[in-house]
């Protein structure tokens, strides 16, 4: 399954969603391939690798300009693996790289295609933006999940982005499926947060994940540590919603 983890809005976690749900897949046993494609290199940061001693990355492989085996980092998780493709600075340029590139919007989906069928999962983190490098993680997507936190402005901004999906979806993709949304940063002691929940539902009516991953200080520190949170504080809150949403992932309870 290749899901595109995707929310214009930065700060709502994203990143950290990719990188908690990887680890939550792998183990379980599952063989999991992240893909950083966001410039600012957070999963890649937050998996303990720095993007400025990195000779190769994702945008390398895109461009034909390296191949997977020189770039792929390789973790071993528990009773699963992890790899990553990691991401630099250097995607800040593609929008204006690509422009006159042929196909652009299949580079990385002709990156994936050779080694998808190694992997249970591969998951991807969007930049939080609308440009080249998101629509190319929808054209090599099978389906986006949206980590959507508890705000009220929160559900504005999924209108472009949806937008956005639905062109790719008659234009490039046609398999693309919006698999669900995620709330995040959720505090059940809020009752503005309640409310919020309630109305997320009511607007994406059967597309929700029944996980709400709660805010949690220990989801916030990993990164720092360059770790998952399952790796850690295997015992906190965060490694728990982690595991459950990795469990609904697993047995596709989100309706298509």
């Amino acid at each position: 399954m290749i899901i595109a983890f995707a929310n214009q809005k930065g700060g709502v976690g994203k990143t950290t969603t990719v990188l908690n749900t990887g680890a939550a897949l792998a183990e379980q046993g599952k063989a999991v391939l992240m893909i950083d494609l966001d410039p600012q290199a957070h999963l890649t940061a937050g998996s303990g690798i720095s993007p400025y001693k990195l000779d190769l990355n994702i945008y390398d492989l895109m461009r034909g300009e390296a191949e997977t085996d020189q770039v792929i980092i390789d973790f071993k998780k528990l009773i699963g693996a992890i790899h990553l493709l990691p991401a630099s600075i250097g995607l800040a340029s593609a929008d204006s790289d690509l422009i006159t590139e042929p196909g652009r919007e299949y580079l990385l989906r002709e990156v994936i295609q050779d080694i998808k069928s190694y992997y249970d999962y591969i998951l991807i983190d969007c930049p939080p933006s609308l440009g080249i490098l998101t629509v190319n993680a929808f054209t090599a997507a099978e389906g986006i999940i949206i980590p959507l936190q508890t705000e009220y402005f929160a559900m504005h901004g999924t209108r472009q982005l949806m937008q956005i999906f639905n062109k790719v979806k008659n234009r490039l993709n046609q398999e693309l499926e919006l698999m669900g949304i995620l709330i995040t940063m959720y505090d059940s002691r809020k009752n503005i947060h309640q409310e919020i929940v309630e109305s997320i539902n009511n607007q994406f009516d059967g597309k929700v994940y029944k996980t709400l991953i709660r805010g949690n200080v220990a989801l916030v520190e990993s990164p720092s540590y360059g770790q998952d949170i399952l790796t850690y504080k295997s015992s906190s809150t965060g490694a728990a919603d982690y595991r459950a949403f990795a469990e609904e992932l697993i047995n596709n309870k989100v309706i298509k």
